[in-house]
């Protein structure tokens, strides 16, 4: 029987550190794909945001970036493109001209050139996503900027617009009049950062819960560079997961050594006696 159940734990120990080594492998290879993301991301806003500019007019550099049509590459399949790799979102017209993905490009060229955003869900009564917009932070005032229409919300006065603002329905009324085509209900009755309703069983509740047990979460945090930067999101899962099996390594070897008492792979004590004898002068003997 005991034999048995150390066959089981060894099982459990060595899957575990297999899976602790694929994660730690991920982590690392996620690392260095979003260090590149952002190498790239640097070196596009440098070109077409100039550093000394103020922040309404690094938002204006991004937009009017955008509206140069001509300069587009055209997909073939666009459905086949990387929605959330911001190299995709930069380069093919058919993504910049699509709500989400055109706001996730301004999201990371904004991001870049040390703007403060935020992405911004319109949705439906039913909670449904109609429009995504972004949210600028400009003189501690959180500004809509709408990059699929290449605008900055603002009113007859050129007075910039928070969402707060534009959910009055004669400013909206006045700001999307002055946008040609701008769709009218694209309103801000209901809004989010974060849309949990994608989940199972309508998010399991999550917002409900989170809303009761830390009000304002989904402002309290950036979600955004989460939610549209997949080489951020793999580096997050990456990393908890490696954490997540650095904790069961070290309760397995603590029940290994203090309930079963048998040996196992002590992985500190051989890299110590590697080091020691690699770093230590060799005995010459007479």
């Amino acid at each position: 029987m005991q034999t048995g159940q150390h066959r089981i734990f060894r099982v459990i120990w060595w899957s575990s550190n297999v899976l602790l080594a694929t994660a730690f492998v991920a982590m690392l290879y996620s690392c260095a794909r979003e260090y590149s993301v952002r190498r790239y991301l640097d070196g596009f806003s440098d070109a077409i945001v100039p550093n000394a500019l103020p922040a309404e007019q690094k938002v204006e550099a991004i937009l009017n970036w955008m509206r140069a049509e001509p300069s587009r590459a055209i997909a073939e399949n666009p459905d086949a493109l990387g929605k959330r790799d911001p190299e995709m979102t930069l380069t093919y017209r058919q993504l910049l001209n699509v709500c989400g993905t055109a706001t996730n490009a301004f999201l990371n060229l904004a991001r870049s050139s040390d703007l403060r955003v935020r992405r911004l869900l319109l949705l439906t009564p039913d909670r449904r996503t109609k429009h995504v917009v972004a949210e600028v932070l400009i003189e501690e005032r959180w500004i809509i900027v709408d990059p699929t229409y290449r605008v900055i919300m603002k009113d007859a006065r050129g007075h910039y617009l928070t969402r707060s603002e534009l959910r009055n329905p004669a400013v909206f009324s006045e700001a999307a009049g002055a946008i040609p085509n701008y769709p009218q209900e694209y309103t801000y009755d209901q809004f989010a950062h974060v849309r949990l309703a994608r989940l199972p069983l309508e998010g399991l509740h999550l917002r409900r819960l989170l809303d009761t047990v830390y009000p304002g979460w989904d402002e309290s945090v950036d979600w955004s560079l989460l939610l549209e930067r997949e080489s951020f999101f793999y580096l997050v899962l990456s990393a908890a997961a490696t954490l997540l099996f650095l904790l069961l390594r070290v309760l397995l070897a603590w029940y290994a050594d203090s309930r079963l008492r048998i040996p196992r792979f002590r992985l500190r004590q051989h890299a110590v006696r590697a080091g020691a004898a690699f770093f230590s002068a060799p005995e010459i003997k007479e």
